[in-house]
């Protein structure tokens, strides 16, 4: 490549031989086709190499594409092409009077990668973002154009598919009505003397909620809910309401992030933490996050205490959130109701690495699944029982992509296939 090109967090420097950029759809076929490796750069929010082609191999940006957000109204749907981030995409829904039903902390991240490698927002009734997706269209091996959706036996491998089936040029996603949300900060939850059903009516308590951890102290110094005005007012009394305006990582200014103090707002200025119009840190860090079944949360939580003086001196937040069952065959939520516990790293892979497998194994007799665009060192035979429809998976892969332009070292490594 003539330009250096990593992901946001700098951590991961692509090594492919040439970066595309191209500015049509005819060209991106063009491309694909005459292409031996590809893999699609998204907004690079990813922590590992995920999209990395090879040295061999062709990175590909859809960011000179034309936008297109196109709303249907009467239908509640919208087409979003593969280049778009949400923030994009929630102004001009919201403009139509309509919403996503979540959005994941970030509004930067494209949504094509989003739903792809299983990224997601929070609420007990809320699914993963890719739960949105209705119809995917792909630019397969040959820059042909496939069109699968809801009904064809294979879109539950289609959407959360790690860029492994082929380029995806659009989404239609569902929509609901227009609603606001308003955000309430509480601060102290100790962890000592929480029992299950006190955790599960926190986590239940507004349509998205986060509990924020460094886990320098049994609990959560932070608890934001995100409450629908048209929904009920939760009755806290776990907690005391902040009396600040705060940011997930503490002592960080909260300048960047979504109103709080109960003032209500548009769906999408509230179920992201960070506001559109600022870049919420300057990338300095690295994530982990693993999603297993929400009965074990309090397990979970209470194995993590255990070893909270090896994690805490490497942590900058620790998030806690739900997500809904999902049957996109490789989310990490796929197919039960899940709880997330998401890490926020200094950016030192060296220090934190070692971490991250004594994390793993705190976790791992909770079928813990990590998250695909995170810092993870899970093996493939584990993964591999922790996804009934991995099989399914690769042979969607193989089925659509013989030749593997597709697939990439992380792919086949994090599967197996």
């Amino acid at each position: 490549m003539t330009e250096t090109v990593t992901n946001w967090a700098g951590n991961i420097t692509y090594a492919a031989k040439e970066l595309h950029r191209p500015h049509s759809l005819d060209a991106l076929r063009d491309l694909v086709a005459g292409s031996a490796t590809v893999r699609v750069l998204g907004s690079g929010h990813s922590f590992n190499e995920i999209a990395e082609p090879g040295p061999e191999g062709v990175l590909l940006s859809l960011a000179a594409l034309p936008v297109e957000v196109d709303v249907d109204t009467g239908a509640r749907t919208v087409r979003v092409g593969g280049g778009v981030r949400y923030a994009e995409l929630a102004r001009r829904v919201h403009g139509h009077g309509l919403a996503l039903s979540n959005m994941a902390s970030l509004p930067h991240i494209s949504v094509a990668g989003s739903v792809a490698t299983g990224t997601h927002g929070s609420g007990v009734g809320n699914g993963s973002l890719a739960s949105a997706v209705r119809e995917v269209e792909i630019v397969t091996a040959d820059g042909s154009t496939l069109v699968l959706g809801r009904g064809d036996e294979r879109f539950g491998g289609a959407v959360t598919s790690l860029g492994a089936l082929g380029v995806v040029t659009a989404l239609t996603l569902d929509l609901l009505p227009g609603y606001e949300v308003e955000q309430h900060v509480f601060t102290g939850l100790p962890l000592d003397g929480l029992d299950f059903q006190t955790l599960e009516t926190v986590l239940a308590s507004a349509y998205s909620v986060s509990l924020f951890t460094d886990w320098r102290a049994p609990g959560f110094g932070q608890v934001w809910l995100k409450r629908r005005t048209d929904q009920p007012l939760p009755d806290v009394r776990w907690a005391t309401p902040a009396t600040e305006k705060m940011h997930p990582v503490p002592g960080m200014p909260a300048v960047n992030c979504t109103e709080q103090f109960g003032v209500p707002g548009p769906w999408h200025e509230r179920l992201p933490h960070f506001r559109a119009e600022f870049t919420p840190s300057s990338g300095a860090e690295l994530q982990s996050e693993y999603l297993l079944p929400r009965p074990h949360a309090l397990d979970a939580l209470r194995a993590l205490d255990a070893i909270r003086t090896t994690i805490a001196p490497v942590l900058q937040t620790c998030e806690v959130r739900t997500v809904a069952p999902d049957e996109q065959w490789l989310s990490p939520a796929y197919g039960r109701d899940t709880v997330a516990l998401h890490f926020t790293w200094v950016a030192d892979t060296a220090a934190v690495l070692p971490v991250v497998g004594r994390l793993e194994a705190a976790l791992d007799a909770f079928d813990a699944r990590p998250h695909w665009g995170k810092v993870f060192t899970v093996p493939a035979a584990v993964l591999r029982g922790r996804y009934p429809r991995l099989d399914d998976f690769g042979a969607l892969m193989r089925a659509l992509d013989p030749e593997g332009k597709f697939a990439n070292g992380f792919v086949r490594d994090a599967l197996g296939v």
